[in-house]
């Protein structure tokens, strides 16, 4: 999410944020709207369909997008700034960042003016990887890849070490635990993520002035390919990189949902593979994409704080409005857990055609919103502060 601002901007990386910034809005859309959302998980194999399981894989790609193009984004700010600028408008983004999660994002999921939780999700996780990266700036190049490397590569062999600490929750296991006061949950471990960015900023010497568009893409496609092969050659062995092994079920259908079904609090290194696989392939095919709705697209890629904040509210504030015309009460959307976890909301809901069509409708009211604030950044680079939105 670090912004660039003088130099011209990879419209295949912008179109990628952009369509991940979409299909993110879907999951949190089920998340207030589906009435099955309170009843099970979206991946709980004895009790999902196939469509309800496709909505929620879909978005994994998500948030590992977010945090590798993250680090991809910050090589670009280090190749304009050099080392010591960029570390330290990292540092300073990132602590930013943890702050907007613990108040305005926790507060957007909530609408609970006590905090009752403070939520430790993908801001707080891209924050937290921006300020290990303004440190890991500093090493050569190569060493900032093997770090990355090391932590993706390497975290699940943690997997069998459970402490009842803040501090494991923080670095690899998913909890929760009292913090300054408040029940923080923390559901974005940050060792995976750290790694996930040092990879990201190291991807970035692909877009640099040695390659042509030509040999960037041949090479985006071997490192998508291999990504993605490593990725079902791993999963089919079924042993190292994922703490959930799949099985056989009673159709090749579900067989193939279990396959999919990985990891991602943590997100294993599977995990990333399966997501980060693809998403490299997509640079490769669209380096020189054009069209209105890659145009579109596009803008919501070039202001994703914008979008993601704007999002939640406007998501949580319709459901407001539906739970008070259905009969629950807009304060039953007033919250002291996760929405999926409010045994009040048992009955409130709607099936999954009509959270698709809220889920289009929330995206095309943030557009215009998107296509202003875009020219408002575009129009005033002096502005400082715009950088941290």
């Amino acid at each position: 999410m670090v912004k660039l601002s003088t130099t011209p901007r990879i419209t295949s990386i912008d179109l990628l944020r952009g369509i991940v910034m979409v299909i993110m809005a879907l999951d949190h859309v089920r998340d207030y709207f589906h009435a099955d959302a309170f009843l099970y998980s979206p991946t709980d194999l004895e009790a999902t369909s196939i469509p309800v399981f496709f909505t929620r894989w879909i978005t994994h790609y998500c948030a590992p997008i977010f945090v590798f193009l993250a680090g991809t984004s910050a090589w670009f700010v280090h190749q304009r700034r050099g080392t010591r600028e960029t570390s330290l408008f990292l540092l300073k983004r990132g602590l930013w960042l943890i702050a907007v999660e613990c108040i305005i994002v926790s507060f957007g999921w909530l609408f609970n003016p006590t905090f009752p939780i403070i939520g430790l999700q993908v801001i707080w996780a891209i924050g937290i990887s921006m300020v290990a990266l303004a440190a890991l700036v500093h090493l050569p190049l190569l060493w900032i890849g093997i770090v990355g490397a090391v932590l993706v590569f390497g975290h699940n062999m943690l997997d069998s070490l459970h402490f009842e600490n803040a501090w494991w929750y923080f670095l690899h296991d998913r909890g929760k635990a009292d913090w300054f006061g408040h029940m923080a949950i923390f559901a974005y471990p940050v060792i995976p993520w750290i790694g996930t960015m040092a990879l990201g900023f190291s991807f970035g010497t692909l877009y640099s002035k040695g390659y042509s568009s030509e040999v960037r893409q041949r090479l985006l496609l071997r490192l998508g390919l291999a990504t993605t092969f490593l990725f079902i050659a791993l999963r089919a062995l079924n042993d190292y990189g994922d703490s959930s092994l799949w099985s056989m079920q009673n159709s090749a259908a579900f067989t193939l949902l279990s396959f999919l079904n990985l990891t991602k609090y943590p997100p294993s290194m599977l995990y990333l593979l399966m997501t980060l696989g693809p998403a490299i392939l997509f640079l490769a095919w669209t380096e020189k994409v054009k069209g209105w709705f890659a145009s579109a697209l596009i803008v919501f890629g070039r202001v994703p704080f914008f979008y993601y904040i704007l999002h939640i509210y406007l998501i949580h504030a319709l459901a407001l409005l539906a739970a008070e015309l259905t009969g629950f009460g807009w304060d039953s959307m007033v919250l002291d857990k996760p929405v999926w976890l409010s045994d009040s909301l048992v009955g409130y809901g709607f099936s999954l055609p009509v959270v698709y069509l809220i889920w289009i409708g929330v995206v095309l009211a943030l557009y215009p919103l998107c296509v202003w604030y875009d020219k408002l950044k575009s129009n005033n680079r002096k502005w400082w502060w715009l950088s941290y939105l």
